[in-house]
């Protein structure tokens, strides 16, 4: 188990910069990887209500669930557990219900109970990790709900000077600001745009 306070600033790409990026840190196919975020929530979406996101998370072979919640002050604070690849399957089925001890604990600190929770769908993520100017650059393009989006984000330990640097990375490279809602929260308004919501 961890919990960790998360700091970062996210910014939309199209495809043409996604790229153009990805050529100018000499990211090859190769240096991406594939991970599936599951998302979680109640059917009167409780989470969401509290600026929560609730996911497992599958990258190789480690499985990993997520609470984020809002930071008092800057950023999110992520709980996260790790759980077993049989256990994951029999919770996509619907068979079982999200058993992890921490993440547990803080929901029910919410008020919100597991057998609530529901499967909201699952959304695809290509990404790469590079670290730049004491952070943490990571370029992402998602397939979600007949939606198709790249990413850039960059995580650091220090709001005021990573604001900066990111804000500098956008002008080096002619991307325009483009501000990013959470992925959660992109894949929830996919998926009602889709059932016409």
């Amino acid at each position: 188990m961890s919990k960790e306070l998360e700091i970062e600033f996210k910014n939309m790409l199209t495809n043409d910069e996604f790229i153009a990026l990805k050529e100018a840190f000499q990211l090859t196919d190769e240096k991406f990887h594939t991970q599936a975020n599951h998302y979680f929530d109640t059917p009167d979406f409780a989470l969401r209500h509290q600026k929560c996101g609730l996911r497992i998370r599958e990258v190789a072979e480690r499985f990993e669930c997520t609470l984020k919640e809002p930071a008092s002050g800057i950023g999110l604070i992520e709980t996260t557990d790790l759980l077993a690849e049989a256990h994951v399957r029999a919770v996509l089925a619907g068979e079982a219900t999200i058993d992890a001890p921490e993440v547990h604990e803080r929901l029910a600190h919410r008020g919100v109970v597991e057998q609530n929770l529901q499967l909201l769908g699952t959304l695809s993520t290509t990404r790469a990790e590079i670290s730049y100017k004491g952070g943490l650059l990571v370029l992402d393009h998602s397939l979600y709900a007949d939606t198709e989006d790249y990413e850039l984000e960059y995580e650091v330990t220090d709001e005021a000077t990573g604001h900066v640097i990111f804000v500098e990375l956008l002008k080096e490279y002619g991307i325009a600001t483009r501000p990013a809602q959470k992925k959660v929260a992109r894949f929830v308004a996919a998926m009602n745009r889709k059932r016409g919501i």
